[in-house]
């Protein structure tokens, strides 16, 4: 089974918005494989066929307990999944890494539609804290495309190991449409005795628009 990489597995949830509008259009998911294609000889490309549902992959993990949001009422936006436990589907991937960032572009085909959930006016930003740990999740500027609906999510979390404070983040950026999604994270890859470098956002909001025209018949 095709794994994500190293990035922090509890970063990796989101939650969809409305920023778009139409009827959903038959799609076939294996085409996201094309996008490897699209990377050049600096990066290290894998492909997942289309197969099952990986709900490790797709749901995140859930934050620690007892933390505090700031504002209090974006606690389940904050700790949204990218599909709700227990969805049945298929999915299909490309994982590319290269000039110091992570790419995975997965499309995803459920069996019935999931619920598009809005963050609204009141969760654009929302901080948390917790024992030894504290993050940021923020809404990012997303593609408009025609038909879908999108959200970009910028996560940030600093925690404490071995007396040291890490922090890792991601980008997550999602296109709903019918029972169809495609999502697109970004992430900085550490290395020993490497700067890390900046997330291409650019080049991740990009992946969603080739992604979900891979896929639409």
């Amino acid at each position: 089974m095709w794994k994500p990489g190293a990035a922090m597995a509890v970063l990796g949830a989101g939650l969809l918005v409305a920023c778009g509008s139409g009827d959903a259009t038959q799609a076939d998911i294996a085409k996201v494989t094309t996008l490897k294609a699209t990377f050049g000889p600096g990066f290290t490309v894998s492909e997942t066929a289309k197969t099952g549902i990986d709900p490790q992959l797709l749901a995140g993990q859930k934050l620690p307990d007892r933390l505090t949001f700031d504002p209090p009422a974006c606690a389940k936006f904050a700790a949204g999944q990218l599909v709700p436990t227990g969805t049945e589907g298929n999915m299909a991937a490309v994982s590319a890494q290269g000039e110091g960032n992570r790419f995975i572009v997965i499309a995803v085909e459920t069996n019935s539609p999931i619920p598009v959930a809005e963050p609204g006016p009141d969760c654009q930003k929302v901080t948390f804290t917790g024992s030894g740990l504290r993050g940021l999740v923020e809404i990012v500027d997303t593609p408009k495309i025609d038909g879908t609906q999108t959200l970009g999510v910028h996560r940030v979390l600093q925690a404490a190991v071995d007396n040291q404070l890490r922090t890792g983040e991601t980008y997550n950026y999602s296109a709903h449409f019918g029972v169809y999604q495609v999502i697109v994270s970004a992430n900085p890859v550490v290395a020993p005795d490497k700067p890390i470098a900046p997330v291409n956002t650019g080049r991740a909001r990009d992946l969603l628009v080739a992604g979900v025209n891979a896929i639409r018949r």
